[in-house]
């Protein structure tokens, strides 16, 4: 867990590998954040929430019956399915719906095991999915339960990432570091260039200097922070997520002396998020406050 001082607040961010990441402050207010998560258009998309095959029940075409498709629930709340695993990320899902405010449940109507129903508000339509067994048929109802009622929660720190977003990137106030970074995709072994902006412990991505507005941002809590190397790059910055579910970033600067710049201040950024044993330990360690009448 991590905590963090804000103004008259503490935050708590939990370090748990269940999403969504949780950050409770020090009083009466609840903030939930996503760990690494974009705050706009920026592509650091956490991994589903659930996938697997399912037979999806079909009742169009020449053959009727049950069909054994791919199926994608993501944090977005959509459910996307495809023809087999492999299409993911290759092809367009053969159909997709959106599961807020939903009908979900087991179905015993058509007399076969491990059934279960889903009725998108925006579809005059009731899908049946199969899996294959009632383990697995609860791992996905408990998954589309979520994307059914989504917890939603505004907070001023959200909301100040967010407006630094929408600003131009001189704009914001007191940066932690600016400059070019180039971020490396390893899987393409291609660069793409950004002017990045850092501000308590979120990292912005924008497409030059004298832009108007973020193409977005990383929120940093939890990751660390590292340098490596690679085949494009003989000194590259390692930012690894605290869960598998995240993505591991890596960015470089103009130079190794750049790079080594970028680290401290990253690093800097992320340690105002205190371990909670720390926390509670200078907590603790406070000299105790007079009550005056």
């Amino acid at each position: 867990m991590y905590t963090f001082k804000c103004g008259s607040f503490s935050y708590i961010l939990t370090s748990e590998i269940h999403f969504p990441f949780t950050i409770l402050p020090v009083g009466p207010e609840t903030l939930t954040l996503v760990i690494g998560s974009d705050i706009s258009r920026c592509p650091n998309t956490p991994r589903p929430a659930c996938r697997g095959y399912l037979h999806k029940r079909t009742q169009s075409g020449l053959l009727k019956g049950w069909r054994k498709r791919w199926f994608v629930l993501k944090h977005d709340g959509y459910l996307y399915y495809y023809k087999n695993k492999k299409d993911e990320g290759k092809s367009r899902p053969l159909e997709m719906m959106k599961l807020e405010g939903a009908e979900i449940g087991p179905d015993t109507s058509l007399g076969k095991p491990f059934v279960f129903k889903c009725a998108p508000v925006s579809r005059n339509r009731v899908f049946y999915f199969c899996a294959t067994s009632n383990q697995e048929m609860k791992r996905w109802l408990d998954s589309m339960q979520q994307a059914v009622h989504p917890i939603t929660q505004n907070h001023v720190w959200v909301d100040v990432t967010r407006h630094n977003a929408s600003l131009p990137p001189l704009a914001i106030k007191n940066p932690e570091c600016l400059g070019l970074l180039h971020q490396i995709d390893k899987n393409k072994n291609v660069c793409m260039q950004h002017y990045c902006i850092l501000k308590d412990g979120c990292l912005y991505f924008y497409a030059g200097m004298r832009s108007t507005h973020a193409l977005g941002g990383i929120y940093l809590h939890g990751y660390s922070v590292s340098e490596q190397s690679s085949l494009l790059k003989s000194s590259v910055i390692e930012m690894k997520p605290p869960s598998e579910e995240f993505k591991t970033f890596y960015l470089s600067a103009e130079n190794t002396a750049e790079n080594k710049r970028w680290i401290s201040a990253i690093t800097m950024s992320i340690s105002k998020w205190l371990p909670l044993h720390q926390a509670i330990h200078d907590f603790m360690r406070r000299p105790l406050e007079e009550t005056r009448m």
